[in-house]
């Protein structure tokens, strides 16, 4: 309906009166009177949907097209584009020229796009014919359309052999909601797996949580953070990698696994929180190494050390008390100290943060970092202050 001219007339019509400060009553009567109620919900849902879109996809949101689900689950451009430079400078193309990707989920098209970007001929798929066809229109609105190609097929009957790489993103929200079980994907992990078999190389974007257990032997599986916050994990196979690695975003920083163990000890002056890629990829001894650190407790993933290490891999806290935890305690402390605004983090603990907050009953001026631990087995609370690093 909207790539039609009188669409696109009514959906250029709808973003114009939306930028105007229009509300969503203004804006529908103002465009009744010159589309059908029909266009005119069409309109000003895209037109929306885009607004939403500039914080993801930047400039390029005032061009593409959306639903609400597919926006959701389509990857950052940012992390979509680190995935594809990955496969361009791989050198596993067969023909000479920019490898052949089939990208067999390939939604709204995000991925596709970075992997057009970057060089790579694409030929994507998805189950859904209304997906297909806003994909297909991404594609032609970025000027992407002599690289790539959009179909509607299952990607269980796919033959990715004829390919340099199989990328699959698998559905992972069901009629209840976001899954977290891969079998519960879409399609279901031993379908993509079957894919991997038959492929001569891969890239599999899964959940950042995904089972160790779900990840085929051999494969490399990748864990990225952007600007600090776990995005999802991508198992690669058939490149010559292997093993697990965290990357950070923007900075493109990389980890990997060294064999470094960290040893046990008590608080020290510094308290550093390794970045949740690093923590998903068990790769906290290597951060240890990188602070001249220790773990305050072997199976929590918070690492001390009387040394100032400025990491992208780390945020780093001053410690200033540490007690074993108590409310009253606690509380007595924050009120000697002025303490009116706190920022709690916990890891190893049971404590409701929400309620403990309230419960705190805070006045006062000053601010502090509480983290609530366990240290062999008894819950503590360090007080802390912030101590600014670079992060990736």
């Amino acid at each position: 309906m909207l790539l039609a001219p009188a669409g696109r007339g009514a959906l250029d019509d709808a973003v114009r009166i939306l930028a105007d400060g229009a509300d969503p009553v203004a804006a529908a009567s103002a465009l009744r009177r010159s589309h059908s109620p029909e266009l005119t919900a069409a309109a000003l849902t895209q037109a929306s949907l885009r607004r939403r879109a500039e914080a993801k996809f930047g400039a390029d949101a005032a061009v593409m097209y959306f639903t609400p689900h597919g926006l959701e689950q389509a990857t950052r451009p940012e992390v979509a584009a680190h995935r594809a430079a990955r496969i361009g400078a791989a050198g596993i193309s067969a023909a000479g020229a920019g490898p052949g990707v089939l990208d067999v989920c390939c939604g709204i098209g995000g991925d596709l796009l970075a992997l057009a970007r970057a060089g790579c001929a694409v030929d994507a798929l998805d189950l859904d014919p209304l997906t297909v066809e806003i994909a297909r229109a991404n594609v032609a609105a970025l000027g992407l359309s002599s690289l790539v190609t959009v179909r509607t097929a299952d990607a269980a009957t796919a033959g990715p052999a004829g390919y340099d790489l199989l990328f699959a993103d698998p559905a992972r929200r069901g009629a209840r909601g976001r899954t977290f079980d891969p079998m519960a994907y879409s399609p279901a992990w031993p379908v993509v797996l079957d894919l991997v078999a038959r492929a001569r190389a891969a890239c599999l974007k899964t959940a950042p949580g995904i089972p160790y257990e779900f990840i085929p032997e051999g494969a490399e599986a990748e864990w990225v953070s952007y600007r600090g916050e776990v995005k999802e994990a991508a198992i690669w196979t058939g490149m010559g990698m292997g093993g697990r690695r965290a990357t950070l975003l923007p900075s493109g920083a990389t980890l990997t696994a060294s064999g470094a163990e960290a040893e046990t000890g008590p608080v020290s002056r510094y308290l550093y929180e390794p970045d949740g890629a690093a923590v998903r990829a068990h790769l906290v001894a290597e951060v240890a190494a990188l602070v001249s650190g220790h773990l305050v407790d072997p199976r929590i993933a918070y690492i001390t050390g009387d040394r100032l290490v400025p990491t992208p891999w780390a945020a780093c806290y001053e410690v200033t008390d540490v007690m074993p935890f108590s409310l009253k305690r606690l509380r007595a402390a924050l009120r000697e100290r002025g303490v009116g605004t706190v920022t709690i983090k916990k890891r190893g603990s049971a404590v409701d943060v929400e309620r403990l907050r309230k419960d705190l009953r805070l006045s006062g001026n000053e601010s502090v970092v509480i983290v609530l631990t366990r240290i062999e087995d008894r819950p503590f609370a360090l007080l802390c202050q912030p101590v600014t690093s670079q992060k990736g």
